[in-house]
């Protein structure tokens, strides 16, 4: 496909056939994404593609190599050929040494045979310009391809009948041979495509980085010993090993030692993340450091790496409101170039200008109006920002969210797992003791071990040795008791103190006014300390609140959380419109009553109760940890938990917008200006093309638009 009324077509053909729910094309990827019913099969489709007047290639394998393009050596080969062409058309013109048997004054047979021959090469190279183009002529779906065969057709078949003439002795005719520009034309078009899919490719690096990060095998543990084995090899519930300086083979979990590991391709994090016993590893993570097993969980399609790479194809594939606009211009372009180059032809001959007058200006309003660049404006740029979006660890599952985005007014935050870690964690500790508070935390983590409680989890990651805990009992409604070595040891709430005298009411009063849970310490009916519990506010959750209301953004936090601890997080995070004890149901009809009003609402949540709002709201963003319907109901997920990534996914969203208006400018720019040129408009004025130029400037068109889509890979963010 080579623009947009290709991609159109192929669109428009699919959603006719029986069985087809939805197909969505991709033109910069070459791919087709169909929903289908389940009486079709593969085949079927393929042959529907085919049907269509393109090839279909087969199933898109994420890790097949491209083949080997030779289009290098024919445009170097061609190229130089083209000087030649190029000096025996028109050396007599600027006073060069003609080449004597060529001579076009002298010996006008053997240079329209020379020149003949010589272009058959450029037909044959571009022979799938011309087949493609008649192709879809057949099929009513013209296209660029129309537009580059119609004219260099028109040239060949023209200069040919002269040539005829001429060995029949009308010598005369020498001059309107234009088998040169039938030549040039093909080169440039093809130098243009070229140079195109070399920049394309660069817009599919953030897809082939994410496809190679995983190794090709991987170390499986057996009852012999190590084993290296391929991926396709590895089974769910294998034991694996990953020694330093290895890759992650597959998604798995951690079941013997610890080391630190690279996740920055996943989660833009540049920090090594410390991975022990029961923790996730992703599969293409470096191990930095310590020899680890872990158990295979997922493999294949199933894995983190093969979601991120379709949900990144799948936004590519969606569709941005601006660039259904691009689509239909282009569909109705084509056809009205081709009336156009036409009526040019018809009024040039009325006129009584040569009909070779006449054929060279049809040609010229036919190639120099390809809807390269007007195709390739859009998608490109989706193709460059969602890229670029995950490697900053944001993945974009619809494109339409890049342009809502620069609409967005207002953000909705949950409190829970959004603004806060949705974990209980140690927020304080008073320590009375003659312990160090790491030593006075390992006694508390050994002896919560016990525990089922909730708040138990909270020290979890505190035990730094393991200590012989006997006597565990749980105490109702006050809290635990346990002995280590000789002594005793009590944990719980103020209740838990009975009739010992408490001398630190005030620090147990601090904590309470912060939104703690209290967890007094006693060894041997002595206070050695108070721990105070709670639900900590993300690191970065502040300086981005602070942020988002510097570029005007109206923040809301919308919690089923009490009033006061919505209070209190809100006012340490700044924001002052707080909604608390809602339900899910309610939050959905908050959100609605603000889209009622105008407002472009993003949803920022991460559990089951937050799915109906972030569905119902213009952008929903949950995070890589959210719960499967929180992130299923999302447009946007943040692949490393930060929320400061929001900020970062409306820049994208708005530098985008921007660089395909500024591509869509230039593409109607361009050809608002050169077709009254190539119709001759302005030749009174000595402003006038030919084929060859109108070629020439077509790729130039199309290159400014790739460029500055490309442009969006070095957005930076302040």
């Amino acid at each position: 496909m080579t623009c947009s009324a290709c991609s159109n077509h192929v669109e428009k053909y699919l959603n006719k056939q029986k069985g087809v729910v939805d197909a969505s094309v991709n033109l910069v990827l070459g791919q087709v994404f169909i929903h289908y019913d389940d009486d079709i099969d593969i085949e079927t489709l393929g042959k529907y593609i085919n049907d269509s007047g393109y090839i279909y290639a087969g199933i898109y394998d994420e890790k097949e190599e491209n083949k080997k393009d030779n289009n290098k050596i024919y445009l170097i080969i061609l190229g130089i050929l083209m000087i030649l062409i190029m000096y025996i058309s028109m050396s007599h013109m600027i006073n060069l040494p003609v080449i004597p048997f060529l001579d076009m004054m002298k010996y006008q047979v053997n240079y329209a045979i020379c020149l003949c021959l010589f272009t058959i090469p450029y037909l044959i190279y571009g022979r799938d310009i011309i087949i493609n183009g008649i192709k879809n002529l057949i099929h009513k779906s013209a296209n660029m391809d129309t537009l580059v065969s119609l004219g260099v057709l028109v040239s060949f078949i023209y200069s040919f009948i002269n040539m005829i003439l001429i060995i029949l002795g009308n010598k005369m005719l020498v001059e309107n041979l234009y088998f040169e520009s039938v030549c040039m034309i093909i080169l440039f078009i093809k130098l243009g495509r070229y140079i195109d899919k070399n920049s394309k490719e660069k817009t599919k690096e953030a897809i082939k980085e994410l496809v190679q990060v995983t190794p090709e095998s991987a170390l499986l543990k057996t009852k012999n010993g190590e084993k290296e084995i391929t991926i396709d090899e590895v089974k769910v519930g294998d034991i694996l090993i990953v020694k330093p300086g290895m890759k992650v083979a597959v998604d798995g979990e951690v079941v013997k030692g610890s080391a630190h590991f690279d996740e920055s391709f996943i989660t833009g994090e540049a920090n090594p993340t410390k991975k022990e016993i029961n923790d996730e590893l992703v599969a293409g993570s470096i191990n930095y450091d310590g020899v680890v097993e872990y158990k295979a969980l997922k493999i294949g399609p199933k894995s983190t790496i093969s979601e991120m790479v379709h949900l990144v194809l799948e936004a590519s594939n969606s569709k941005m409101p601006i660039s259904r606009i691009a689509d239909k211009i282009s569909f109705y372009f084509v056809p009205l170039i081709i009336i156009i180059a036409i009526l040019t032809f018809i009024l040039y001959m009325i006129l009584g200008t040569s009909l070779n007058e006449s054929l060279i200006r049809m040609v010229t309003v036919l190639v120099v109006a390809c809807p390269c660049s007007l195709g390739l404006a859009t998608p490109l740029a989706i193709v460059v920002s969602i890229g670029t979006s995950s490697k900053k660890g944001i993945l974009i599952k619809s494109s339409e969210s890049l342009e809502i985005a620069s609409h967005i007014d207002t953000i909705v935050f949950d409190k829970t797992g959004t603004l806060t870690y949705g974990k209980l964690s140690i927020s304080k500790l008073y320590n009375y003791s003659k312990y160090s508070d790491k030593e006075l935390l390992n006694i508390i983590s050994n002896i919560e071990s016990y525990s089922t409680h909730p708040i138990s989890k909270a020290f979890i990651n505190y035990k730094t040795n393991e200590l012989e805990v006997t006597n565990y009992n749980e105490i109702s409604g006050k809290g635990i008791k346990a002995m280590i070595g000789n002594k005793n040891y009590y944990l719980g709430n103020n209740k838990i103190l009975d009739n010992i005298k408490n001398n630190y009411k005030k620090d147990e009063e601090d904590l309470a006014h912060l939104g703690n849970s209290i967890i007094y310490i006693l060894e041997d009916n002595n206070i050695i300390g108070i721990v105070g519990v709670k639900d900590i506010i993300r690191n970065e959750a502040k300086n981005a609140i602070k942020k988002l209301k510097e570029i005007g953004i109206d923040i809301i936090m919308l919690t089923g959380d009490n009033e006061i601890t919505a209070n209190l997080i809100g006012k340490e995070l700044g924001i002052d419109n707080i909604v608390s004890n809602v339900l899910p149901s309610d939050k959905t009809k908050y959100i609605k009553n603000l889209q009622k009003d105008g407002k472009k609402v993003i949803m920022v949540g991460d559990g089951i109760n937050d799915a109906p709002s972030l569905a119902t709201a213009n952008i929903g963003i949950s995070f890589k940890n959210s719960t499967d319907i929180a992130a299923n109901s999302s447009n946007v997920i943040i692949t490393n938990d930060k929320i400061d990534r929001i900020i970062t996914f409306l820049t994208i969203g708005k530098k985008t917008l921007i660089n395909i208006k500024q591509n869509l400018f230039w593409a109607f720019f361009y050809n608002i200006l050169m077709i009254p040129i190539a119709i001759g408009l302005f030749k009174g004025l000595g402003i006038e093309i030919n084929p060859m130029i109108a070629s020439a400037s077509m790729m130039l068109s199309s290159l400014c638009v790739v460029f500055n889509a490309l442009r969006l890979k070095r957005i930076k963010i302040k």
